[in-house]
């Protein structure tokens, strides 16, 4: 026998199923049974004139049908999950790569014209300096 808590954690699916199966109970009467799988059977019992065991045994597959589509997306969502977290540790090995090839450059730049990257950097001092000041004094 179907469970409660798996009809009511497959409700969804399981009600499509039923309406499709059964399109003479309404969907008021599929709220009002929602959770509750005796009454449910007995409603499509009385409506339809099947077998409780018949109806019981299409709402089981229903059940695991459901649960089988959840549980394929819910994999679907963990492998993109993983694919998204390798790309992710790509690019940031990347990022790494090209920050210290920079640095290593201005570094042997520095080591090779150490006055002219004394002279650009108090340069671009000056121009911070002065920006930063226009900035605040407009304030």
């Amino acid at each position: 026998m179907l469970s409660q808590q798996v009809l009511e954690g497959n409700w969804n699916q399981i009600k499509g199923k039923v309406r499709e199966k059964w399109g003479q109970l309404s969907d008021d009467d599929l709220e009002h049974f929602k959770g509750k799988t005796d009454q449910l059977v007995g409603a499509i019992q009385r409506k339809t004139g099947e077998a409780r065991d018949q109806i019981e045994r299409f709402l089981n597959q229903a059940a695991e049908s459901g649960s089988s589509a959840t549980s394929k997306a819910m994999e679907g969502a963990r492998q993109y999950a993983n694919q998204t977290a390798d790309e992710l540790s790509k690019a940031t090995e990347q990022m790494q790569e090209t920050f210290r090839k920079g640095y290593e450059q201005a570094e042997t730049m520095v080591q090779e014209r150490p006055a002219e990257s004394l002279a650009v950097a108090f340069g671009l001092g000056l121009i911070a300096g002065t920006v930063l000041g226009l900035v605040l004094r407009n304030r």
